[in-house]
């Protein structure tokens, strides 16, 4: 499989629906989860409730680990919150701001998994039902979470940073696999891209998995999706890959033609629903 250079260079663009930094989430609580040197992480947490614990979703936004905002899956975090479960949006190092590599963007995504489950008696989660999603390059963060071996470093280190299931649009899934890289491109991933390609790492251990994908995807081509959901099936692990005609790059964004947000997240909620997320 030839994957294109675009798609290896990390230009996937912020695609969610505000470029604000940082975000105002209203109805939200804020909460730092993570601190690296001076630089303080937050995590904005919606759908906390009285009860029975609630299954969760970390959402990760996308752009490349260039720039992004968590306001980007702010549509999602209320739709699932309004269907039970308690939803948190996390911000993470990227390269404008921080100027990071992947690595410390994975390292960062799985500190938040784990903050998560370690809170969970506080927040009323239930630790056993946590979801990690994302778009583009949150795509891969939240699926490096499920898959990658190791990048863990501060805190609740005793804790699974491993997600109980995935939910993930237009991921970049494949960093590498080929060789042949530039050398501007091995270092925007730290180093080798395999050691953060999730299709060089899933195993049959991989939590169920739903992808959602335009098939004229040109920054992240659809071909890509297709090789990581061969590979997980294989592997009989569950993964259900959900193409889209003629849908190009972000196009489950909320306000994009077509209202695929809608169509998407309708979706999102039967895969949901099929794991006793949601009813």
């Amino acid at each position: 499989m030839q994957i294109t250079r675009r798609a290896m260079l990390g230009t996937l663009p912020l695609l969610g629906q505000s470029r604000n930094y940082p975000p105002d989430l209203p109805g939200f609580k804020k909460e730092p989860y993570r601190k690296v040197g001076d630089v303080e992480l937050n995590i904005w947490i919606i759908g906390r409730g009285q009860g029975a614990a609630r299954p969760a979703a970390v959402f990760f936004f996308g752009g490349g680990w260039t720039n992004g905002s968590p306001s980007q899956f702010q549509r999602h975090a209320e739709l699932l919150a309004s269907k039970g479960m308690t939803v948190l949006l996390a911000d993470y190092r990227v390269k404008s701001r921080h100027n990071v590599a992947v690595p410390a963007c994975v390292a960062d995504a799985k500190a938040a998994i784990r903050w998560t489950r370690a809170n969970a008696k506080r927040l009323n989660i239930d630790p056993k039902r946590i979801a990690a999603g994302g778009g583009s390059a949150g795509g891969h963060l939240a699926a490096a979470t499920a898959v990658l071996p190791g990048f863990e470093d501060g805190d609740h280190l005793k804790v699974s940073s491993k997600p109980n299931a995935l939910l993930l649009f237009n991921p970049a899934l494949v960093l590498g696999s080929e060789g042949g890289l530039p050398a501007s491109i091995t270092e925007r991933f730290g180093g080798d891209p395999r050691a953060v390609s999730p299709i060089d790492h899933v195993t049959k251990s991989a939590p169920p998995t739903i992808i959602f994908h335009g098939k004229a995807d040109t920054t992240v081509p659809y071909k890509t999706a297709e090789a990581y959901q061969k590979k997980v099936a294989g592997l009989g692990a569950k993964c259900i890959l959900e193409g889209y005609d003629g849908q190009e790059h972000g196009f489950f964004n909320h306000g994009r033609a077509g209202d695929y947000h809608a169509k998407t997240t309708a979706r999102m909620l039967e895969f949901l629903g099929s794991l006793g997320y949601v009813k």
